[in-house]
């Protein structure tokens, strides 16, 4: 078995776009969950609407690269006014409820046939990401390779663009949540009650942490969309959600760069069992009696057992303070 082929792969994923992607949503839904204590199931609905808004600008309107991107941050931040208003005054379960609904009702609107002329409806979108490709100074036909570890010129392109808004990000979440206004919103994750008490207006408060986290989500959109050179309705499942919720708990919430770390590790943890089960499987004595499709969903179990795991001798995360989730109401 070739474990340094299978470490390769890994580190691939390590640092790949896939990585990029969970990182912005989970960053997001930390500003939600980890800061603000809001429950956020349709964070994949925020980055449905950034892809689209870029998509359909571009595609179907024909407009600049730069309208779309901004069309997308906005109509995410919309989708989250939208959700917020009816919902922050109430139970936490409600917003749950508001938003994984809302993710998987815009789901089937973009992938409805009456909206063919407009999303393309299951065929996607594709053909946008010209504007973006032309900036690289990476050769698109060349693959670069790092550490044994290789990626083609675009790939390169995305993922430079793509960690440098991670780690912008990073900052800005730094800054922010050691501000009055990053502290309020702890005070309301911890008690709002409290925080209503010292004058504090909570739902202001969490609709601003809702926005933000959304159009942050949005931003994970866009930056998939480029990167994939295409947007299919499908590929925005709810399922996405818990996979960065998944990073989020791995990587520890109320951390700056636990959002980032768990969702590198998500991916990594992911390959490694995928590369070293493929190998067993391969030639004409496999070690194992699995086929293709049962290795790709064994290494969900696994990870999903590693996860439960961690959540009972480490429920913090890896980055996380225990003083953090203690107080978590």
């Amino acid at each position: 078995m070739d474990i340094v082929s299978a470490l390769q792969i890994a580190f691939a994923q390590l640092i790949g776009p896939s990585a990029i992607f969970y990182a912005l949503l989970a960053i997001g839904l930390n500003l939600h969950f980890g800061y603000t204590g809001l429950l956020n199931f349709g964070q994949i609905g925020f980055a449905l609407l950034g892809g689209y808004g870029v998509g359909i600008m571009t595609v179907t309107y024909r407009q600049p690269l730069w309208v779309g991107i901004l069309v997308g941050l906005a109509a995410a931040g919309l989708l989250a006014v939208v959700l917020g208003i009816p919902t922050l005054r109430l139970r936490a379960d409600y917003l749950a409820i508001a938003t994984i609904a809302a993710a998987e009702v815009l789901r089937l609107i973009f992938r409805s046939t009456a909206a063919d002329s407009v999303t393309g409806s299951t065929n996607g979108l594709y053909g946008f990401a010209g504007p973006f490709t032309t900036y690289s100074p990476f050769d698109s036909s060349k693959q670069y390779s790092f550490l044994g570890m290789k990626f083609v010129g675009d790939d390169v392109w995305a993922m430079l663009v793509g960690w440098t808004l991670v780690a912008v990000l990073c900052v800005f979440v730094f800054l922010l949540t050691r501000s009055p206004w990053g502290r309020v919103l702890k005070a309301v994750r911890e008690d709002e009650d409290a925080a209503r008490s010292l004058g504090k207006n909570v739902f202001v408060y969490k609709l601003q942490a809702l926005v933000l986290g959304g159009v942050i989500g949005g931003m994970g959109g866009i930056f998939n969309a480029l990167q994939t050179k295409s947007i299919h309705p499908d590929f925005y499942s709810t399922s996405q959600t818990f996979y960065a919720f998944g990073a989020l708990l791995l990587g520890g919430a109320a951390t700056v760069l636990g959002p980032v770390v768990g969702a590198m590790l998500f991916w990594f943890l992911l390959a490694i069992p995928d590369a070293l089960m493929r190998q067993a499987i391969a030639g004409p004595d496999p070690l194992l009696p699995l086929t293709d499709a049962q290795v790709g969903a064994t290494r969900y179990v696994l990870l999903g057992i590693l996860i439960m795991a961690l959540m009972v001798f480490r429920p913090q995360g890896i980055m996380g303070r225990r003083r953090e989730v203690s107080l978590d109401g």
